[in-house]
Parts: structure tokens; C-alpha cells; sequence
């Protein structure tokens, strides 16, 4: 990578151990920081491209490896990936940086860490950027006498057999995502996301990906696996349950969405972004983004166009 120098330490927050990589700024005069949340299964480095082009622009650039992934601290408790856990760990490292408040970029899994962040500390929040992951409130919030658990919802929806589900049994998704197979697994979840087609041959990369950079991926998750990762998708009925107190609450930080129209979420939610449900559940949603042909890691498939609509919609505040 080119530019700004990446940066790395580790943090004790929310009595965890977290690895942080930081670019840009970090003295007086700074602009606004900016903390980047990774999804399954990322690290840091899924926001490398993002962390050099707004560094250069004079923005403190914050991303750690979440619970569970890289550097950071793994707790072997399934209960230990909530909701209130990782919002907690956020809210803890923006503490230990002296940070009071930022801007947060989140994607997959972390974008919904990001939009329970904005639900329960939205103190700490200036603005959000999320991409893929849509604020989904049946699916985050316990709401309602006739509220389905989310993974029963998912269950009803795509089937017994669909990823999210299976992860739920104990087992399952240890021995599908063995550590010794992690360069295969990353390279096909890069390529096709969970396509199964991909499962036995790898595929040819694409060209915003090069072999270094799952090199870089597969080396963390033979060192970790991905249990700690998939953890967070054993949790998501018990924060369907814990978020019950925000059963009625909209998300109240000025917010950009951003999907790819190749993204796998994108067909399921493609009528409430747009057709006025997303913004009564987010109130002040400034600008939803589609961009074509874009997949699901779209920060990493399309960086220079993300990198800035993120600058465009922050340099505002």
C-alpha cells in the first residue's frame, strides 16, 4: 500500500485486548476521526484502501480487528459476541483514544454493530456511513406480540440450509471453515461470497483483488480461525432479544447507505431502501447509493468510488 503509514498497536478496552490499525492524523488539528468496523470474515485490513484515501485528507483513521478476529482478544464464550459486547468494545477504544466523538464506517457485520451503536450510544456518533448491511428492525429488535426470532425468520425465509442458519448448530461451521483450509475459504468468500458453486475449485481473481492481499487474510485466520467470527452469528437472536428496549426507536444520526447492485442482500431489501420504509426507520438518511456492479465487499471491489462517497458525505460536518 501506498501513502499514508499504516500504524499498529493494541488497546485494553471493554477488558479485551484490541489490535488497531490507525492512519492519518493524530495530533491537534485533526480532522474528525473516523472509525471503520469490518465484517465476516475481515479484519482491518478489508479498510486499507479507505484508511490511506482519507488520511490523506487530514482524517484520524481508526480500524480494529473486532472480538473474535486478528490481534485482538477471542473470548471462547459464544455469549461473549453480543451486541452490547462489541458496541461496548467500540465505545471503550473511542475512551482509551480520547475520542468523544466520530464518524463511523461499517460494513456486514459491521455495519450492523454500527447501526446498534447509533441505536444505543448515538452520543458518540457524528454521521454514519454503512454499507450492504441495511438497518433490518424485525431482524435486530425483539418487536411486537407476534415477533419471530431472527433466526427462525431466516429459517422460514431461505431454509434450514441456508448459511446463517446452519451456523447456528455447534459443529457445523467449525469443520466448514477448518483453519487449515482459511486461504481456499478466503479466497472463494472473496471471489463468490457463500456461492456453492465456488466451494471446490478456486476461481480466478478478480482484478481489484490480488494474491497478497489473501495472502494477508488467509495468514490471520490460520493463525485464529473463524470461530470468534462466527460467533456473532450465534448471538443474533440473543440481540434480537437484548435490543427489545429499542423496540420503537429509529436510528438518529445523519446516515449514508451504500450497496452494490451485485450484492447479495440487495434484491431483499432493494424495496425498502427505496421506497420510504428505510428512511422512517432512519430519519435523517441523507443518500442511499447503488452501485452497479458492485458485489458484497464492495469497499475492498469498488474502493476509489466508496472512499469517496464516504469523504463527499462526511467533509460536510
Amino acid at each position: 500500500m501506498e501513502g499514508a503509514e499504516i500504524r499498529h498497536r493494541t488497546v485494553e478496552a471493554n477488558g479485551i485486548s484490541m489490535h488497531v490499525a490507525e492512519a492519518g492524523c493524530d495530533g491537534n488539528g485533526c480532522r474528525p476521526a473516523i472509525v471503520f468496523l469490518h465484517g465476516f470474515p475481515e479484519l482491518w485490513y478489508s479498510w486499507r484502501h479507505q484508511m490511506q484515501h482519507l488520511a490523506a485528507r487530514g482524517y484520524r483513521c481508526v480500524a480494529p480487528d473486532l472480538r473474535g478476529y486478528g490481534g485482538t482478544t477471542a473470548p471462547p464464550e459464544v455469549s461473549a459476541y453480543s451486541a452490547f459486547h462489541v458496541v461496548g468494545d467500540v465505545i471503550g477504544l473511542l475512551d482509551a483514544l480520547g475520542l468523544h466523538k466520530v464518524f463511523v464506517v461499517g460494513h456486514d457485520w459491521g455495519a450492523l454493530i454500527a447501526w446498534y451503536m447509533s441505536l444505543f450510544r448515538p452520543d458518540r456518533v457524528i454521521a454514519l456511513v454503512n454499507t450492504s448491511v441495511a438497518f433490518m428492525r424485525h431482524l435486530m429488535i425483539r418487536a411486537g406480540d407476534d415477533a419471530v426470532s431472527t433466526t427462525e425468520y431466516l429459517r422460514r425465509t431461505y431454509g434450514p440450509t441456508y448459511y446463517i442458519v446452519r451456523f447456528q448448530e455447534p459443529g457445523v461451521a467449525e469443520k466448514e471453515f477448518s483453519p487449515a483450509n482459511a486461504r481456499h475459504i478466503m479466497r472463494r468468500i472473496l471471489c463468490k461470497r457463500f456461492h456453492s458453486e465456488a466451494a471446490d475449485h478456486d476461481s480466478p481473481l478478480p482484478a481489484w483483488l490480488t494474491e497478497a492481499e489473501v495472502d494477508h487474510f488467509a495468514s490471520a485466520f490460520e493463525k485464529t480461525g473463524f470461530v470468534g467470527g462466527i460467533n456473532y452469528y450465534r448471538n443474533m437472536d440473543r440481540n434480537w432479544e437484548l435490543a427489545a428496549p429499542w423496540a420503537d426507536a429509529k436510528v438518529t444520526v445523519p446516515t449514508k447507505f451504500i450497496v452494490g447492485d451485485g450484492d447479495l442482500t440487495y434484491p431483499a431489501i432493494k424495496d425498502y431502501l427505496h421506497n420510504g420504509g428505510f428512511k422512517a426507520d432512519v430519519p435523517l438518511l441523507e443518500d442511499v447509493v447503488v452501485i452497479p456492479g458492485a458485489g458484497h465487499f464492495i469497499q475492498q471491489e469498488k474502493a476509489d468510488e466508496v472512499s469517496n462517497h464516504i469523504y463527499d458525505f462526511i467533509a460536510k460536518f
